[in-house]
């Protein structure tokens, strides 16, 4: 297993108060992604001067408070995702993957309850 990303993630019903937020911190936007998976979240990947990276992500889903996430980019989804899974955790969407274009991921549940979202880029996408 090849790990090539790992970075904080907030999930939040509201995510423009925090990407002001970390802004005033220093954080600039890198990239948007919108409709992922069929909660149609929107992804802003945010980096700071010193190179750290932060998700907020914004799902179309009541949820009754933000979650705080840890992203995990694999080079191989599978063998991660069995491991995890061996080792207690629970998919949120079942045992269904998210596809886009150029990734596939899945929102991952410790038994403790702190929550990894595992990714894996595809690198031959348009």
């Amino acid at each position: 297993m090849q790990i090539t990303a790992f970075n904080p993630q907030i999930i939040t019903k509201n995510a423009e108060p925090i990407i002001r937020l970390f802004e005033e911190l220093g954080f600039e936007k890198r990239h948007t992604k919108k409709d992922i998976g069929d909660k149609n979240v929107v992804d802003v990947v945010m980096k700071n001067a010193e190179g750290f990276h932060l998700d907020i992500s914004q799902p179309e889903m009541e949820l009754p408070h933000d979650i705080q996430a840890i992203r995990i980019n694999v080079r191989d989804f599978e063998e991660t995702y069995d491991l995890l899974i061996s080792r207690g955790f629970k998919n949120f969407y079942g045992d269904e993957r998210v596809y886009t274009p150029s990734s596939k991921s899945a929102i991952l549940l410790a038994p403790s309850g702190f929550v990894i979202n595992l990714v894996e880029h595809i690198k031959d996408h348009n």
